[in-house]
């Protein structure tokens, strides 16, 4: 039984962070649960971002180009509404609020989703999704 992912990028978010990446080195992305530009998925450089104990890790994303795969952490709160969806992070034109890295590149990762289907409702609703107490 393969397991669906909860999260994957577009191939315009792997080539913009291929561009971060030669530039900051490892990244992760954060969504959390505030209004406005604070629901919008933030990539900074990995471990830069102080994950929280109740943050949740939806995945890690893989690609090609680098190295290490880039985690995807959501607040726990945000993660209660999303959990029966899949997400896909994209890149629009356009300057996003906070501190996300590809605020200087004219660029901003939003997020597009879907809900999961029946079939992969049913593998992953009962799988424990790992938190920032659990992260090393």
């Amino acid at each position: 039984m393969e397991i669906p992912s909860r999260v994957e990028l577009t191939q315009s978010a792997e080539e913009l962070l291929r561009t971060l990446y030669a530039i900051h080195g490892p990244l992760m992305f954060h969504q959390s649960g505030g209004c406005c530009d604070g629901s919008s998925p933030m990539c900074y450089p990995a471990g830069s971002f102080r994950v929280g104990g109740q943050d949740v890790r939806l995945g890690e994303l893989t690609v090609a180009g680098i190295q290490e795969p880039i985690g995807f952490w959501m607040s726990a709160s945000q993660f209660e509404y999303w959990k029966h969806t899949h997400l896909t992070v994209d890149v629009v034109p356009g300057r996003g609020g906070g501190f996300s890295l590809e605020t200087p590149e004219g660029k901003r990762f939003l997020i597009r989703s879907r809900l999961f289907t029946d079939t992969e409702w049913e593998i992953l609703e009962n799988l424990v999704v790992p938190t920032g107490l659990q992260s090393t």
